[in-house]
């Protein structure tokens, strides 16, 4: 049965989130309890705009990719200083990364292509933002 956040693949999201899970447990077993700065703010500003306007170029072009989202919220993340807007930005990178994997994990089990990077960047399937996310453009 499909569940809010599938992405067109029943039990999608749960899956991902699992191995994400299952991820982060893997994580501390190895390295235990970690500490680090945030080592963000607003002098990684100007990088955030260029990735900005590089997801633009992209999407007008055709030729959007899911790096190109990805390394946008990264960037925005890099940039913000505030705590709740940083932690805001990393929310949405993690949302976009697990997109990409449904996405991924959606076009193996439909037979589609790969889409490795010599292929063609642009997806046959339309985005669909779920309800309540921000949309990719």
């Amino acid at each position: 049965m499909m569940q809010p956040g599938d992405y067109g693949a029943p039990g999608s999201l749960q899956r991902v989130l699992s191995d994400v899970a299952a991820e982060r447990v893997a994580q501390d077993a190895m390295w235990g309890l970690q500490e680090h700065p945030d080592g963000t703010g607003p002098a990684y500003a100007p990088e955030a705009d260029l990735a900005k306007q590089a997801v633009t170029d992209a999407a007008a072009e055709g030729l959007l990719t899911w790096r190109h989202i990805l390394y946008e919220e990264v960037l925005e993340a890099f940039a913000e200083d505030d705590t709740d807007r940083l932690r805001t930005e990393l929310i949405q990178v993690a949302a976009v990364a697990v997109k990409w994997v449904q996405d991924f994990d959606r076009r193996r089990s439909c037979g589609g292509p790969q889409m490795s990077p010599a292929e063609k960047v642009t997806s046959p399937w339309p985005d669909t933002a779920e309800p309540g996310t921000r949309a990719t453009p």
